[in-house]
């Protein structure tokens, strides 16, 4: 079995040290960053923003999502049980139950045009 050296031993006791002591300097002038200056006139659409509507069906609370007037997706919360949703995939006023969009991978659908 071959050796190391005594300073390859001290070296890598002593990096660590070294790196935390770097990290802990910081530069005194340090200022704020100035505030953002506010989006440009226009360029905010409230079209753009979805409408939701909560509505009590019984026992239920039921959320529909709108986007220019076009339902996209319902949100279903039973008394004591966990929210589900119904999302149209592809746009044709077909509804597919999702239990969570947390859960698996997810294929990026966008319309691209209506004709």
């Amino acid at each position: 079995m071959r050796r190391r050296p005594l300073h390859f031993l001290l070296s890598a006791l002593l990096l660590p040290v070294a790196f935390a002591a770097l990290a802990q300097q910081r530069p005194a002038d340090l200022q704020p960053l100035p505030e953002a200056p506010p989006p440009p006139p226009g360029l905010l659409d409230p079209a753009l923003e979805p409408q939701v509507t909560i509505i009590k069906r019984g026992e239920d609370k039921v959320e529909e999502f709108r986007l220019s007037g076009k339902l996209y997706m319902i949100k279903v919360t039973p008394p004591g049980g966990k929210a589900y949703y119904l999302v149209d995939e592809k746009g044709d006023g077909l509804m597919t139950r999702r239990e969570s969009f947390e859960s698996g991978n997810r294929v990026p659908m966008w319309v691209i045009g209506n004709f």
